[in-house]
């Protein structure tokens, strides 16, 4: 993945990340040159960049978001191998950017949704961050801020509401219609 970040930090990359070494001792070498690389191309989070998410600025800083969440989410799975109660806990800061960059850049970015049929309203809590989004589905359309009465709520700390989000195991306090997560499943 950072060999293609890379890329797209330097411009319109082809959809294929390079193919890396077979060999164990040069796949480590070639590694790290990649994670360097990707790292140089973040130093400046105004540089103009390419992305393949609508909705994203296209500068470097937008990735290094993307990154981070990404690398968030993997290690709370490298975590869950190997306990089921991992250890991290997201600050509330970080955990509410989280859920703001699934539920209002990731989701909504998507291709086609003229096959949704799901309709509700959702809202999303943050007691701990002070951080509250409130989610409208309709039918083909992609998910909007809304108002109005929840069919769901999630509601517990950023950590636990980033976690449940991106559908990992979480002590969020989920009530109503479970169903209406189905379209704001991470990708």
């Amino acid at each position: 993945m950072q060999s293609w970040v890379g890329k797209a930090l330097a411009g319109a990359p082809d959809r294929q990340a390079d193919q890396p070494p077979s060999d164990w001792a040069e796949l480590l070498s070639w590694w790290d040159e990649q994670r360097v690389k990707m790292l140089d191309g973040l130093a400046d989070p105004d540089a103009p960049a390419w992305l393949p998410f609508a909705g994203y600025p296209p500068f470097a800083g937008s990735w290094a978001r993307r990154q981070a969440h990404e690398a968030a989410i993997h290690r709370l799975d490298a975590e869950h191998a190997l306990t089921p109660t991992p250890s991290v806990v997201f600050p509330p800061e970080f955990a509410a950017d989280g859920i703001d960059e699934l539920i209002t850049v990731l989701v909504p970015g998507r291709d086609d949704w003229s096959g949704s049929r799901f309709e509700g309203t959702v809202i999303l809590r943050a007691t701990d961050a002070g951080r509250e989004w409130n989610v409208r589905l309709a039918p083909g359309v992609p998910p909007a801020p809304g108002a109005g009465a929840p069919d769901l709520t999630i509601e517990g700390s950023a950590d636990a509401v980033y976690r449940r989000v991106w559908g990992r195991p979480s002590v969020a306090v989920v009530a109503g219609e479970v169903a209406l997560l189905e379209p704001l499943a991470s990708p």
